[in-house]
């Protein structure tokens, strides 16, 4: 059903919009796709708020502006809740506004020539629906949602682009960060989504859940509803504001796994939870393959447990997640909340300029790289919309299968990159290895390209029980009865890697047999086979028939990931080699001519609720780096300060020593063939 266009035009022209803030002479602010470093303040107004703005003023803020140097700053306008923390004849201002923060960081950033963005909850909006009752998406069982609006109602239209118009006129913004989308929007049971859906499909009554007729059908139903939702604001927010520049927090992501159709203008996700590195090393590989401008936002403070609350994050924490993100090369941004007052404590404005430096010496070789393609992982949309019953995510566990992988990989200092399956067929040729997680179910529409890539040369990592039988007419190997959980344990350097779960009992027959498990830690009797290999056309096929990535997630053993490392070791010898600790990640990239070997150290990243702060990371070397090369680089360097590299070139391989890494360092090649 289309949006009433007709109700908006008539509410806009209705609701004054407030005089635009006059401004002197300003110098150029840089356009989204060209920022790199940001940071971002919201506050959730609320009633309970006693002075919203009072201790914002334009020294805290010039001081902030002339230490920290960002490209933009996203300030706050509405939260979830649903009040507005700005003067406003459209909406409903919280009620104790002090000053006017928005004026106040408008006119110092254009001073500065830096773009100011909002935050702004859309879709999540929990006043409105106080307010309106009628606007609420329905829940199965026929109540309002207090908090998610429907896509089928005229909230859009009656509230949410009246408020984006005015108050971007009002403040001569450079964009908003809408939150509260994809993530909060629920399967909507209203009279509008149901007659909708019927008419459409015929099915009635509308299905509750996981078995009942037509369930896929509306979970789909409600994702083409949402597209329209937002197709439609950020249209009509182009078509009266073409300078505006807006994202769906989290749309196009890792929660969104789709093909980028809407033309938002930038995509942008916030990280936040423990092991935030290893969430990170996910959705930036994601958002480095859609092809983009993005960004990814740390969250600078971390929950505790115990009840204990929110601790803030040291430098260092945020200049190694910072790494993770410019190694793929996108932009990072750091999110912290002011006082309820609006004060940022010089403390943290002496953190972000350390954290923004660190990333600002890294700029000319992260900042919009491309890839080096060597293993890349699928991310399987089909998996999540059909299994985990959720329209879109935060997904949690059901990506396991590529976050644990992902990781796994990392830790082997492979250079990891993720594919989207709806990228596969333009990509997969230029990969050495694709490897595909212990994912449920990727779909069979998607094994004929595959098939293909090894048919024509490239190396195929299958993992798990599923992709095993998906996969069993091109595996010489007999399938002895149905998967199976089992326990399994898998010998290693040390000890044995425990990988129970799911597993397909096989004979190998014309494959190989690389790996074996045993029901116990007992190496002496009763093994099975773990893991083949095999030829297909000019390929091969690596198989694990048990999980992989799902458990890895759960445990991180090193000697799980030892048996990873020895079945890749079977199908490619990657480009680069690092020897090294487990702790550092290895990311090639390539810009302006140059080859860039990105090394992270990882060690002592937070993984715990109880260890949420980390202030020290050990460093790590010396490093020997080992460089297949078509021929001598003229130059080898590690940045940032372009110490010279000495190394040996001889039979197509360079060979040098990192004496010392820090957090992030590039070894930078120049005069190579890429």
């Amino acid at each position: 059903m289309p949006l009433n266009r007709r109700v908006f035009l008539k509410t806009a022209a209705a609701a004054p919009i407030l005089a635009p803030l006059r401004l002197a002479a300003q110098p150029a602010r840089l356009p989204r796709r060209d920022c790199f470093f940001g940071l971002h303040f919201d506050l959730h107004p609320n009633p309970g708020d006693p002075a919203l703005g009072r201790d914002v003023s334009d020294e805290m803020v010039e001081r902030l502006l002339t230490q920290v140097k960002p490209d933009f700053v996203q300030y706050d306008c509405k939260g979830h809740v649903g009040y507005l923390g700005y003067p406003s004849r459209v909406g409903t201002p919280a009620p104790h506004i002090v000053k006017d923060s928005l004026a106040i960081w408008r006119a110092a950033t254009a001073r500065h020539g830096v773009a100011l963005f909002i935050h702004f909850s859309g879709l999540w909006d929990s006043l409105a629906i106080r307010q309106h009752p009628e606007w609420a998406c329905v829940r199965p069982d026929g109540a309002p949602d207090p908090n998610a609006t429907s896509t089928w109602g005229p909230y859009v239209d009656k509230l949410m682009i009246p408020q984006l118009l005015e108050v971007s006129g009002k403040y001569d913004l450079d964009g908003a960060w809408v939150d509260g989308e994809c993530w909060a929007v629920r399967p909507d049971y209203g009279q509008a989504a149901a007659e909708a859906f019927t008419r459409a499909t015929g099915i009635a009554p509308l299905p509750r859940g996981p078995g009942e007729r037509g369930w896929q059908e509306f979970l789909e139903f409600n994702r083409a509803q949402f597209r329209r939702y937002v197709a439609h604001y950020i249209g009509e927010l182009h078509r009266q504001r073409p300078k505006f520049q807006v994202a769906s927090n989290w749309l196009y992501t890792t929660l969104v796994p789709e093909r980028p159709e809407i033309p938002v203008d930038y995509l942008s996700g916030d990280y936040l939870g423990n092991a935030s590195i290893s969430t990170a090393r996910l959705d930036a590989r994601y958002l480095a393959g859609v092809g983009n401008p993005w960004d990814l936002m740390a969250w600078g403070f971390q929950s505790g447990s115990r009840g204990i609350g929110f601790s803030h994050k040291s430098s260092t924490q945020l200049q190694q997640e910072a790494s993770v993100v410019l190694a793929q090369g996108g932009g990072f941004q750091i999110y912290y909340q002011p006082t309820r007052a609006g004060k940022i404590d010089d403390r943290y404005i002496a953190v972000m300029a350390k954290v923004a430096r660190f990333c600002r010496l890294r700029q000319a070789l992260s900042h919009k790289t491309a890839g080096v393609p060597q293993v890349g992982v699928l991310f399987s949309k089909h998996c999540l919309y059909t299994t985990a019953n959720k329209l879109f995510g935060s997904w949690g566990s059901a990506v396991d299968p590529a976050r644990g992988l992902i990781d796994a990989l990392v830790e082997c200092h492979y250079s990891v990159d993720v594919i989207p399956e709806w990228r596969l067929e333009e990509v997969a040729a230029l990969y050495p290895v694709i490897a595909v997680p212990d994912w449920q179910d990727i779909g069979l529409h998607f094994k004929p390209a595959l098939v293909r890539y090894v048919r024509n040369g490239g190396n195929l990592l299958l993992v798990g029980a599923e992709n095993a039988a998906l996969f069993s007419g091109e595996l010489p190997v007999r399938f002895l009865g149905q998967p199976s959980p089992q326990p399994a344990f898998v010998p290693a350097e040390e000890v044995f890697g425990n990988l129970t779960g799911l597993w397909q009992d096989v004979e190998p027959r014309d494959a190989q047999a690389i790996e074996q498990r045993y029901p116990a830690f007992d190496s002496t009797r009763d093994g099975k086979c773990a893991a083949t290999l095999s030829a297909l056309g000019s390929g091969k096929i690596a198989a694990i028939y048990g999980p992989f990535g799902k458990v890895f997630t759960a445990t991180h053993a090193a000697p799980a990931r030892q048996f990873l490392d020895k079945v890749m070791r079977r199908l490619f010898t990657p480009l680069v080699e690092v020897a090294g600790p487990p702790s550092i990640e290895v990311a090639l990239r390539k810009k302006s001519g140059r080859l860039a070997l990105h090394l992270v150290n990882c060690s002592a990243m937070q993984v715990a609720a109880e260890y949420a702060i980390s202030d020290f990371v050990p460093a790590v070397g010396p490093l020997e780096i080992r460089a297949r090369l078509a021929g001598p680089p003229s130059r080898v360097t590690f940045e940032p300060g372009g110490r010279p590299v000495n190394g040996n070139w001889s039979n197509g391989e360079w060979r040098g020593v990192i004496d010392r890494l820090e957090i992030h360092g590039i070894l930078a090649f120049e005069g190579v063939n890429l």
